[in-house]
């Protein structure tokens, strides 16, 4: 296979699972097995459930820090609770977006709404921010609507960026204004999906069984498409949902511990000591579910 070959395949790429709260997720970013950490400046995909949840059970996932980082929360069944340091409080439903940008230091809590019971299932993303934002004022806005398109027999709702000329009005890091899109796409039959040269993507399956080039995927599975495509081919025998990361690929990698994202291990250091000693720097999230806490950084006991 020569190398123009090579770089068009489908690398397939399996997630492995992890406890959140009290769900189990299936991890498809970062693959610490594998090469593939990042897609472009998306550093980080949790597919969550499917999953029954209760009125006053459901991610359960006290309070906890960020930096350095957004989050992108997207449900596609069901309904949680975001509250975070900044005082927002938000039910966030099967279609909707909250989108939170850490920088210097955010935290919040995923809870349950207290009238809602049945299935939860979606996604939750991380973007890595560039070094002119990641220690920035942090923020939080919620999108109840966002733009849909119909792409062959495929209907995509843009969630971050440009997608097939449908703009998402979600914001971002500025630095990275062109070079980002993640889309949810439902898909029952085939569809060409115009890409972006310049982008390496990852097609994560949440719902069914999709071909993508010839390759299968679904649920537990990503695909990796390398830079240099102006086309996809989706296809499906099934109703499927599927999510869509691309970006232009980073000049230099993340590093990434725990919950914080960051350039050096001293940034770590520095935001795990302001977490264990509260000082101030992550606010504090007015929820009833015990802050979250964790051991020190593993490099720590190595260099004691």
């Amino acid at each position: 296979m020569d190398e123009s070959s090579t770089d068009r395949a489908v690398d397939v790429l399996t997630s492995h699972e992890a406890q959140v709260g009290s769900l189990t997720v299936r991890r498809a970013l970062p693959q610490r097995r594998r090469r593939r950490r990042t897609v472009g400046a998306w550093c980080f995909a949790d597919h969550m459930g499917p999953a029954d949840v209760t009125e006053g059970s459901g991610l359960d996932i006290g309070p906890h820090p960020h930096t350095g980082l957004q989050t992108v929360t997207w449900l596609i069944d069901g309904e949680a609770l975001h509250r975070d340091s900044l005082g927002s409080e938000q039910v966030i439903s099967a279609g909707q977006l909250n989108l939170m940008t850490a920088g210097y230091g955010v935290s919040h809590a995923e809870e349950a709404t207290g009238h809602y019971r049945g299935t939860l299932q979606g996604i939750q993303l991380w973007i890595a921010q560039s070094d002119a934002t990641r220690d920035g004022s942090p923020g939080f806005e919620h999108h109840a609507e966002l733009p849909r398109l119909e792409i062959g027999e495929a209907s995509a709702t843009v969630l971050i960026g440009d997608f097939n000329g449908a703009r998402s009005p979600a914001s971002r890091d500025t630095t990275l204004e062109t070079e980002l899109v993640g889309a949810d796409v439902r898909i029952h039959g085939t569809s060409r999906v115009a890409l972006d040269p310049t982008y390496e993507y990852g097609v994560i399956v949440l719902e069914g069984l999709i071909e993508l080039d010839g390759r299968e995927l679904g649920p537990g599975t990503m695909g990796y498409l390398a830079p240099g495509r102006d086309e996809m081919t989706l296809q499906s025998r099934e109703s499927s949902t599927l999510i869509v990361l691309g970006g232009v690929p980073l000049e230099h990698p993340v590093f990434m511990w725990w919950n914080f994202v960051a350039r050096t291990r001293a940034d770590i250091d520095a935001a795990y000591e302001s977490w264990r000693n509260n000082d101030g720097r992550f606010g504090k999230v007015d929820s009833p579910l015990a802050r979250v806490e964790t051991a020190a950084p593993y490099w720590r006991s190595r260099e004691g």
